[in-house]
């Protein structure tokens, strides 16, 4: 046996008559739409229940499996404490789902427990699943800061150990939509709610689960969603089923949006194998030289310890030329790390990326160091900096074409030109003096300005 279903449901405490106490009547459709979900979990007759909340233990590069043989909880929080469960754990599927994580350097497991108390994430379904069933044991799973891939490849380990074990499992993503649909919602309007919702139920309706991996986090974030990342393990977790969908019902009656959608197995489809390691594949492929050996460097670095000699082959420039060098990387369109020398410190430009992509990758303050499991969603550019010329005001930046250095006695701060979201010379400037811990409205500074040349995929 292995996966035979999967829901995907909200988790609003409103649903609930004890919590609502009549005002759940403005989400009834929802709520109608819930039993019936529910009730296909009971024809299904599952032995485990895996379930994803956004609202278990969480860390931002770990998620947690929750130990032990059961768990309970009540709606207390919610002006319900009649409302209780105590779910027993499936233990040998927590162990078995833990060891393989740790053989495939995914990072999950039941270490870092803070909260024992099932929460309101898994109550929630909870409620609706043991009107009409009761036979199962539960794993329940927090989600991460991780990539959408990365909650992929842990829903595969979820398949994987599912079948191992031979259980009947089904798998309950649970979390909301966008909390910015309305101006009267919780946390106000943003266009991307609207636009969030829309996009998240046409792909989860149909389930396209290569669509759903490969959401813009800049969307995610502005649409305040909280189950995205628990919709993606599941599509881990149904990777290379035949499904038959059935999208339920959307519904924005309170600002927030609630999405509920079925999926049961009817056999094998290969398919619907969305290897997130082909985004990799592509990335590298439009990677030149220079990225390519940034990537190399930080990525042996990290796995190894060892840093690498700079190979033989590449172009002369690397091997001839000295000059200062940015390397810079994202990660599903954030920065997570971003290192430089203004002039050049090392013997030729292809050992100054070797250093600045170490440095980058595990040296930035600003952030945790890259771990080996980052590897594919890591997007890297290079930029190559001419020497820095003094200039006597900002009339003479550009924030397209020049970089800027501003000084100040022993404080100096830089900033690359052409960034996403730096539009003018006077926001340049303002976040070269900000990291250089000189104030903004400082005027008696040195300006320097510089031109780049930025390697990077289109």
């Amino acid at each position: 046996m292995s996966i035979i279903g999967g829901i995907m449901v909200p988790h609003p405490p409103l649903l609930l008559p004890e919590v609502g106490r009549g005002e759940e009547e403005k989400i009834r459709t929802t709520a109608e739409a819930y039993e019936e979900a529910a009730k296909m979990v009971a024809e299904w007759k599952p032995e485990t229940i895996v379930l994803t909340s956004p609202h278990a233990t969480m860390y931002q590069d770990w998620f947690h499996i929750s130990p032990g043989k059961e768990a309970s909880g009540d709606m207390g929080r919610f002006r319900a404490p009649q409302v209780s469960f105590t779910a027993e754990y499936d233990t040998e599927f927590v162990q078995t789902l833990s060891n393989r994580a740790a053989e495939t350097h995914v990072p999950a497991g039941t270490f870092g427990e803070r909260d024992p108390e099932l929460d309101h994430g898994t109550m929630v379904p909870l409620y609706f699943i043991v009107k009409h069933y009761r036979d199962f044991k539960l794993v329940r799973i927090g989600l991460s800061g991780e990539s959408q891939g990365m909650h992929y490849r842990l829903g595969r380990l979820i398949k994987e150990t599912a079948e191992k074990l031979d259980r009947r499992v089904v798998f309950v993503a649970s979390g909301d939509l966008s909390h910015k649909l309305q101006t009267y919602g919780p946390y106000g309007f943003a266009k991307e709610g609207p636009e969030y919702d829309r996009r998240i139920m046409e792909t989860m309706g149909k389930a396209a689960f290569d669509e759903v991996i490969r959401f813009p986090e800049d969307l995610l974030r502005n649409a305040a969603e909280c189950g995205h990342r628990s919709f993606c393990i599941m599509a881990g977790a149904l990777d290379g089923c035949a499904l038959k969908t059935r999208c339920l019902i959307h519904e924005d009656q309170t600002g927030v949006g609630y999405g509920v959608c079925t999926y049961e197995v009817t056999g094998v489809d290969e398919s619907r194998h969305f290897l997130v390691e082909r985004k990799e594949t592509m990335r590298r492929e439009g990677e030149d030289d220079y990225i390519s050996l940034a990537r190399a460097s930080l990525e042996a670095y990290i796995r190894d310890g060892e840093v690498i000699d700079l190979p033989s082959d590449v172009p002369a420039a690397l091997k001839n030329d000295r000059a200062g060098a940015f390397v810079s990387i994202h990660k599903n369109g954030a920065l997570r790390g971003c290192i430089g020398t203004i002039a050049p410190v090392q013997k030729c430009l292809g050992e100054e990326i070797i250093e600045n992509a170490i440095s980058a990758s595990t040296r930035d303050p600003r952030f945790m160091p890259i771990t080996e499991t980052e590897f594919p969603d890591l997007e890297i550019s290079v930029d190559v900096l001419f020497p820095a010329e003094p200039i006597a005001d900002e009339t003479y930046l550009d924030v397209k074409k020049y970089g800027v250095i501003v000084t100040k006695g022993m404080k100096r701060g830089l900033l690359l030109p052409d960034l996403d979201g730096v539009d003018t010379v006077a926001e340049q400037v303002a976040i070269a003096k900000q990291k250089a811990g000189i104030d903004i409205l400082d005027r008696d500074v040195k300006l320097e300005r510089f031109e780049v040349v930025r390697h990077e995929v289109k």
